[in-house]
């Protein structure tokens, strides 16, 4: 059973106001992962780890110069048709919650699991995803 939606609602905001696109369905998932370029697929998670980790770190790495071409969420436990087709990205990644994947035109090129989010700071997060970004963005510029 999904979490009441009102519960979720400031979690997912954290989010949505940075400007991250928030994939309800799983045609939402397949129509932006679909999309050309880098995308970055933030699994949102009510767990203490992306309270105090994985938000705040998405949060100041969308500060960065350099950013994918898109940003979107999913969020296990609530929109759970939207998260198990992002999953289906996730090629060779066992489901985690929270996570981040880049993805570029589709193909997973990065991820960071729950493993690699706790007891990590905000901004050891956010220096881990824009050095993706920079490295990413450049490999793709060559």
């Amino acid at each position: 059973m999904p979490y009441d939606p009102m519960l979720v609602q400031p979690m997912k905001e954290e989010l949505t106001s940075l400007g991250v696109k928030e994939l309800l369905t799983a045609e939402d998932v397949d129509t932006a992962l679909r999309q050309p370029g880098l995308t970055l697929v933030v699994v949102n998670s009510v767990c203490g780890c992306a309270a105090g980790g994985a938000r705040p770190g998405v949060a100041l790495a969308m500060k960065h110069s350099t950013l994918p071409d898109q940003v979107v969420t999913v969020f296990a436990g609530q929109d759970v048709e939207a998260t198990e087709r992002a999953r289906t990205y996730f090629t060779g990644q066992a489901p985690s919650s929270p996570a981040m994947a880049i993805l570029r035109d589709g193909e997973l090129v990065a991820f960071m699991p729950r493993h690699h989010i706790e007891g990590r700071s905000p901004e050891q997060i956010a220096s881990a995803l824009t050095n993706a970004f920079d490295a990413l963005s450049s490999a793709t510029a060559s």
